[in-house]
């Protein structure tokens, strides 16, 4: 199964969550930009695509023709996307806190290209911030914009920054932090869930997407081959203590996949 984190997050967000799965050879990997992975060359900003031919390659490389996947937040997104783009590659997807990107109208699209190229160019010229030792950071990650406990931000930033000149500065390419360039549109993102073939479990948390989006369930409850469950927690649920919850219900899921899988 490959396990897929969130934006500006990185394989330690599975630290607590993967050791509660069972029976599931899990890989993990840090998407470009992330983590310990290497940016993407030159000026060219992060999109979706590119990151579903990465897990492509990686899935390749592995020698799996079919896979499992478990994604949190923009790694659901991805794996969402991926799985409506090349629907024979996947046997199930377990989804944590994401589905889909924010949709745009058409008549939006030049201004968000315009938002993204401007955004890019301005987070070439930012300096890094630098924190002096690595409990500053650890506090910084505390209060992102989802609030993190000490134990799941430590977990993060102890694989999400790189030492320098004065202390410490995050791994991640900051061309990250700017604007997507492209949005579809609400229908246009429908079609990639409606073409996914493999079961879809996704599980969301109450103080989550949900509270932060007014109409996120009714979105969701529209797709009829999507299977989801409102749990207590935040956005980050699967590395704090609801994680026994999350690995409950995974567990059930990926378990009913390989006995399906099993008997085909």
């Amino acid at each position: 199964m490959l396990a897929l984190h969130g934006w500006l997050d990185n394989a330690a967000s599975f630290y607590k969550l993967a050791p509660q799965l069972h029976n599931l050879h899990i890989v993990a990997p840090d998407l470009a930009g992330h983590g310990q992975s290497s940016h993407r060359p030159g000026q060219t900003a992060y999109t979706p695509w590119d990151d579903i031919n990465d897990i492509l390659a990686i899935a390749d490389h592995l020698g799996w023709s079919r896979f499992a996947l478990l994604g949190h937040s923009r790694g659901a997104i991805i794996g969402s996307l991926a799985a409506g783009t090349f629907p024979d590659r996947f046997i199930g997807l377990g989804l944590i806190e994401g589905m889909l990107p924010e949709p745009a109208l058409p008549h939006d699209v030049p201004l968000q290209l315009a938002s993204a190229i401007n955004g890019l160019r301005a987070q070439q010229q930012k300096t890094p911030s630098v924190y002096t030792n690595i409990e500053v950071a650890i506090k910084a990650r505390e209060r992102g914009l989802f609030p993190l406990s000490n134990a799941a931000a430590t977990a993060l930033t102890l694989r999400g920054v790189v030492q320098r000149e004065g202390g410490f500065s995050w791994s991640s390419d900051p061309r990250l932090m700017a604007p997507p360039v492209l949005k579809l549109s609400r229908e246009q993102l429908a079609a990639f869930v409606n073409r996914i073939t493999a079961p879809v479990t996704l599980l969301l948390a109450r103080d989550g997407l949900p509270k932060l989006y007014a109409n996120y369930l009714a979105e969701v409850e529209s797709f009829s081959n999507v299977d989801y469950e409102l749990l207590d927690g935040g956005h980050h649920l699967h590395m704090e203590q609801e994680s026994y919850t999350v690995a409950e219900k995974l567990n059930r899921f990926f378990a009913a996949l390989s006995n399906k899988h099993i008997s085909a």
